[in-house]
């Protein structure tokens, strides 16, 4: 069994160095660009607008025009990273469609290294202007609901993981990044070292995804952590070992599916939809109500099925469970899958929202372990106030605070709270000494 770990860790040693170094190569060979997708609403539809010239300038004299297609898709390659000026021909709209904002012809774009930049001209009349800080408020809040949500489905499985093992897994960002790519890799058909098939619908590749999501879940515990725990691996290590593993997933994702942010082909462009002075697209609240179906499932499943009461007894006291006749490692298997799925939906829905690229489950991982500890660790109920807690305060603090620092504030939030409740919210008091 040494015999075996050490050759494990050795090889995935030496794969991190390999994945190291090709990362330093021009894996993005394809470069940087800014691009977007021009459609006027019409009705309940979405009409591409061919034919319109989009002028793009910026560092190392790049000044290209690009023209709208027929599907309203304009790309222009820029092939460095800096501040781009991106300005919309409005003599080349088409007769009876109009920017919603006519001063707006012309945006500052930000493109880092190896990044597709997506840049948005609202098209159409304006239906309404947000104005006061009450209509701001509201936006911000529900915005602040949705990532909270997100969050909430890594938090839970995070916080299964916890109490029922007690590792604190540095890899865990990288399950939310891997449900993310395995439906971007199955909506597109560009699956990794085979061949392209053309690609799925969201939601089958969706579906597919979550179950190669329980798959890797699966494999992560019995082919690394389940042999660690039969030798006796302290916590410590065992954390140092997750943080080495999430640097090398990391690093592979890199590899495979370069540096370049990019969007379900299904979900691109969508149309706001507004209640009141909330305005977000389709796709949001789909990701709302599936999160929170999902969520509801897992604590009934926790509270009322005999795996969830497994989970709890081993969570409460892994010895006392096991001298109940609980099989202790079929439930931490079965919460590693579980775990896995469900950081895998929260990549998914993270997708949805922002698009999808190699790291951005390691750019929420701090999010949510803050969520996890503002609940209280180990508990999955509190993870989910947490997550709800860290999401609403990030969007709702950018009322008064610059957005560059809306992550700060969540951790500021944090540290007040536990100041006044260390267990965290949900969390229970122990005594020490």
């Amino acid at each position: 069994m040494r015999t075996r770990v050490a050759v494990f860790l050795a090889t995935l040693m030496a794969a991190l160095v390999v994945m190291v170094g090709l990362g330093a190569l021009p894996a993005a060979a394809e470069g940087e660009s800014v691009f977007g997708f021009l459609k006027n609403p019409k009705g309940k539809e979405l009409v591409p607008v061919p034919g319109v010239e989009v002028t793009v300038k910026g560092p190392g004299g790049v000044n290209e025009t690009a023209t709208s297609d027929e599907q309203g898709r304009w790309t222009v390659e820029v092939n460095r990273a800096g501040t781009f000026t991106v300005t919309l021909d409005q003599d080349t709209l088409p007769k009876g469609v109009t920017l919603r904002n006519p001063d707006a012809d012309s945006l500052k774009v930000p493109v880092a290294e190896g990044q597709d930049k997506p840049v948005l001209f609202a098209l159409g009349k304006s239906t309404r202007q947000v104005q006061s800080k009450w209509e701001q408020a509201a936006q911000l809040t529900a915005e602040g609901l949705r990532f909270g949500l997100i969050i909430a489905l890594a938090a839970v499985g995070l916080s299964l993981i916890f109490g029922t093992t007690g590792l604190t897994n540095f890899a865990h960002g990288e399950l939310v990044t891997i449900g993310a790519l395995f439906t971007w890799w199955l909506s597109t058909g560009n699956l990794p070292f085979l061949p392209d098939f053309g690609g799925l619908q969201f939601f089958p590749a969706a579906a597919i995804a979550l179950l190669l999501c329980a798959g890797v879940g699966w494999a992560n515990d019995a082919w690394l952590w389940r042999p660690l725990r039969r030798r006796g691996t302290g916590l410590i290590a065992a954390m140092i070992v997750s943080i080495g593993l999430g640097i090398f997933l990391r690093y592979f994702y890199l590899y495979v599916f370069t540096g370049n942010t990019r969007q379900y082909p299904d979900y691109q462009g969508q149309k706001g939809l507004s209640f009141g002075p909330i305005q977000l697209a389709l796709p949001d609240y789909l990701s709302m109500a599936v999160a929170v179906v999902v969520l509801m499932a897992t604590i009934l499943a926790l509270q009322r099925t005999r795996v969830g009461k497994a989970t709890r007894a081993v969570a409460d006291n892994p010895a006392l469970a096991a001298a109940s006749g609980i099989d202790v490692d079929r439930v931490i298997r079965v919460v590693w899958v579980g775990g896995a799925m469900l950081a895998g939906l929260a990549g998914i829905l993270l997708g949805l929202a922002q698009g999808v690229n190699f790291q951005m489950g390691f750019q929420i991982l701090l999010l949510i372990f803050a969520a996890v500890t503002l609940g209280g660790l180990g508990t999955a109920y509190g993870a989910l106030v947490g997550s709800i807690v860290v999401g609403l305060f990030i969007t709702v603090s950018t009322l008064w605070i610059p957005v560059e620092l809306k992550n700060v504030g969540a951790l500021g939030i944090l540290i007040v709270i536990l100041l006044v409740r260390p267990q965290g919210i949900l969390g229970r008091a122990q005594r020490v000494g």
